[in-house]
């Protein structure tokens, strides 16, 4: 199970905003939207990542005030990315040791999209689904063996 297999089913709707926009900016899209990370690029190229995390913490570190404070000061800059390729058991492990809850899909500097762990939780639960349906139906429809014969008519009696 690969990537392409979310965004396939999840869509390709992106929300990005620059790193010099106001922070109170991406919240309001974030609020707006209903989403909790934004794609933070640059002249075209992914530059960082802003999720609530970053948001929450900048908010505690000004005294509970967004103030004038740019996306740039907030983002986290070195965000965890994959590629459509990229098989979902990698996510997972990725996305657990860093505890991030968004990830950005990259094939090679174009942004395909962004998966959270919501996303891959779910295609994961729904791929397991269809597998267990499928392994019942094949038991469910298992021929049924014959019993042994000695060649005559009915089975071998002692």
């Amino acid at each position: 199970m690969k990537v392409s297999g979310i965004l396939r089913v999840k869509g390709n709707t992106l929300f990005t905003v620059t790193p010099d926009e106001s922070l109170a900016s991406a919240v309001n899209i974030m609020a707006e939207r209903d989403i909790g990370s934004l794609v933070v690029m640059e002249h075209g190229d992914l530059v960082g990542m802003l999720t609530f995390r970053e948001v929450i913490q900048t908010i505690v570190k000004n005294g509970g005030m967004l103030g004038t404070t740019k996306v740039r000061a907030s983002m986290d800059d070195h965000p965890l990315t994959c590629t459509t390729e990229t098989e979902i058991d990698e996510v997972r492990r990725m996305m657990l040791e860093r505890h991030a809850r968004y990830m950005p899909v990259m094939d090679k500097k174009m942004l395909m999209g962004v998966i959270s762990f919501y996303d891959v939780a779910k295609f994961v639960v729904e791929s397991q689904s269809f597998e267990n349906k499928m392994l019942k139906a094949y038991i469910h429809d298992w021929p049924a063996e014959e019993p042994e014969t000695d060649g005559k008519t009915g089975p071998d009696v002692p």
